[in-house]
């Protein structure tokens, strides 16, 4: 595979490089030959390489049909790391004339004239004493800096009192998602509500819950649960939210009537009346 003809080149495709031919346009190859400073004739097998060209000299979007950089019709070489060629190299159509190296102004030498500033004029004199005292810090630039200072000071509270909400919420959460695993949604609202609130919705899952509670604990102990904060209803509205009642008397204690093993509750007597149910003792046979 050949390489690039231009000197001090080693440039060839088996390193990645793309070789283009000389033109056979005698003109055009003069000047490739004048450019690349080697004094031959080219032959049909002779390349030079993409190093030699600008970038300028490839055509924009217009592909070679082996995928590589195509070169434009009147690309030129002029990038090259030898001497000057024997004449000027050619970079347009036509050859460049050496330009003539500009003359050297001689420098001038005057005498001191310092007595022109040291007698300022009056309009000058005025605006440089305008420019001393902008210079100067003002007194409002001391208040808005103060004010600045402030700010950030309120900014940074406000910042490190927004992460303290932020743990709070945190711990809030946790504390929520531990209720939620002994207590329905309902019960945890009413944690938030004053003893003996009226406010309560019930949801169904709690009264069968209370009814267990009720009956496992008996009455006293349910109303102490109660007394204590524990998110139940109230005996009254057991009864009410349950379908099927029949209400008798009895003189039986609740630990009696659980010994029964029959379904049935106590309601507050006169005797025990710790809840909000003022009637007479009544026994109900709840579903």
């Amino acid at each position: 595979m050949g390489g690039c003809s231009a000197p001090n080149c080693s440039n060839s495709t088996s390193i990645g490089k793309q070789l283009f031919r000389f033109p056979k346009d005698p003109v055009r190859k003069k000047k490739w030959v004048v450019n690349c400073r080697r004094d031959f004739e080219p032959t049909p097998h002779s390349r030079l390489c993409q190093d030699h060209f600008e970038q300028s000299q490839f055509e924009e979007i217009a592909r070679s049909p082996a995928g590589g950089k195509k070169l434009k019709p009147n690309a030129i070489p002029t990038l090259f790391t030898v001497g000057d060629p024997p004449y000027p190299a050619v970079t347009i159509p036509y050859i460049l004339l050496p330009m003539k190296p500009e003359p050297v102004e001689k420098e001038l030498t005057f005498g001191d004239h310092g007595y022109a500033r040291r007698t300022p004029l009056p309009g000058l004199e005025e605006e440089g004493d305008g420019a001393a005292e902008d210079q100067q810090p003002c007194s409002q630039c001391h208040l808005l800096k103060k004010q600045l200072e402030q700010e950030m000071q309120h900014t940074a509270r406000l910042q490190k009192e927004a992460e303290e909400m932020k743990k709070r919420l945190y711990r809030l959460n946790r504390i929520e998602k531990g209720l939620q695993n002994f207590l329905f949604e309902d019960q945890i609202r009413a944690l938030s509500l004053t003893k003996r609130s009226r406010r309560a919705v019930w949801s169904p899952e709690t009264i069968l819950k209370a009814r267990k509670i009720r009956c496992a604990v008996g009455t006293k102990g349910y109303e102490y649960l109660r007394e204590l904060g524990y998110p139940l209803p109230s005996y009254r509205t057991l009864c009410n939210r349950l379908e099927t009642k029949i209400m008798v008397t009895t003189d039986m204690s609740c630990e009696e009537l659980a010994e029964l093993s029959l379904g049935l509750m106590a309601c507050n007597s006169p005797t025990d009346a710790v809840g909000d149910n003022d009637e007479e003792g009544l026994l109900g046979v709840l579903s």
